[in-house]
């Protein structure tokens, strides 16, 4: 750290002073959830962070690493981006409920709502579907602010975790913040057309780049016309992603056009990414194949398949899990408006 900065350092007594309120309030959190998933018998586990593979997501970055055997030879592992694969082994294994405080690790990645390093939570229900996690991160949501002043706060956002959720689908968000007929863009089976959608975005009077892909497009819009009106007073469960946009959940058996995937927004801020979870192993081939050529495309890399995880997923049980940014829910449950506030010893960056 440069030397003019050290006054600032979280390190240094007088910051230690002002963050300690916060922090303690964090670890009454944790404890507070705690006690809520042993009541409903979920056991604790700890996966590793060293894993063959950080994930297959097009737009998460793992950190890299060597691993060196006993033989001299070395050969790439990665911090995780998430403990889902090893998780989802534990399911094949035999176990039903499990939850997991795991930190992971996701490069590019640094602002007031993001860090390298952070906590997860991430639990699993093995036979219940995905709306049953809804309901378990309202809990959360109203644990968090128990501790808290009683609401969730992002500098001058409110929400009232007490308050029934909305729950609106992607779709619907679309229609509803940017007058945009997203599912039009979508076939039957789920494929989608960028040039659908591309002129969708122009009727209503929105840019669209050349190059840019149907997921662009997605993202875009739903980053700066749908995202900042969610979780405004209240929670807001945001349904039925488009199956594209779901590597990981099965579709709906609704509509093929959208998956069983949902987030969790409270002020604006994402705090949840909840599945039905995919078991095909096969699909599950086909589907990381297709986000790493998007990689390979944007970023000029790719990351290696899990064949064990994938191996897994032939024995995997029906199950549905979610993953909740555990800092994020400390911040707003604190007010903190940033998420280094709420890390015991943030990463020196």
């Amino acid at each position: 750290m440069k030397a003019e900065n050290r006054d600032q350092a979280w390190w240094q007594p007088s910051r230690h002073a002002d963050r300690r309120g916060v922090l303690l309030a964090r670890n009454r959190i944790q404890a507070a959830l705690r006690v809520w998933l042993a009541e409903r018998e979920f056991v604790e586990v700890d996966p590793s962070a060293l894993a063959a593979s950080p994930g297959n997501e097009a737009h998460l970055h793992g950190f890299v690493t060597q691993a060196i055997g006993n033989d001299g030879v070395g050969r790439a592992m990665y911090l995780h981006t998430s403990p889902e694969f090893a998780m989802k082994k534990l399911l094949a294994a035999g176990e039903r409920r499990i939850a997991a405080f795991a930190h992971v690790w996701r490069n590019r990645e640094r602002g007031a709502l993001h860090s390298p390093e952070f906590t997860m939570l991430e639990w699993y229900r093995v036979g219940e579907g995905y709306e049953v996690l809804m309901a378990d991160v309202v809990a959360f949501c109203r644990l968090a602010a128990g501790v808290g002043g009683g609401m969730l706060r992002f500098r001058d956002k409110v929400c009232d975790p007490f308050v029934e959720p909305e729950r609106l689908s992607v779709a619907e968000a679309f229609l509803r913040y940017a007058g945009v007929d997203l599912l039009a863009s979508i076939s039957a089976d789920g494929e989608p057309s960028a040039e659908v959608l591309a002129a969708e975005l122009w009727r209503v009077g929105l840019r669209v780049a050349a190059d840019d892909t149907w997921s662009d497009m997605l993202s875009r819009v739903l980053g700066e016309l749908v995202e900042p009106h969610l979780g405004m007073g209240r929670i807001t469960i945001l349904d039925e992603y488009p199956a594209a946009e779901a590597a990981l959940a099965r579709k709906h058996p609704r509509d093929a056009r959208v998956a069983e995937r949902f987030e969790v927004y409270a002020c604006g801020v994402e705090l949840a990414n909840g599945f039905g979870e995919l078991t095909n192993p096969e699909e599950q081939r086909r589907r990381f194949g297709l986000e790493m050529d998007e990689k390979a495309r944007v970023y000029g890399e790719r990351y290696p398949v899990d064949e064990d995880f994938l191996n897994a997923l032939a024995i995997m049980p029906a199950a549905s899990g979610i993953a909740m940014g555990f800092d994020r829910l400390v911040m707003l449950a604190t007010g903190a408006p940033r998420i280094d506030d709420v890390i015991w010893a943030p990463v020196p960056l």
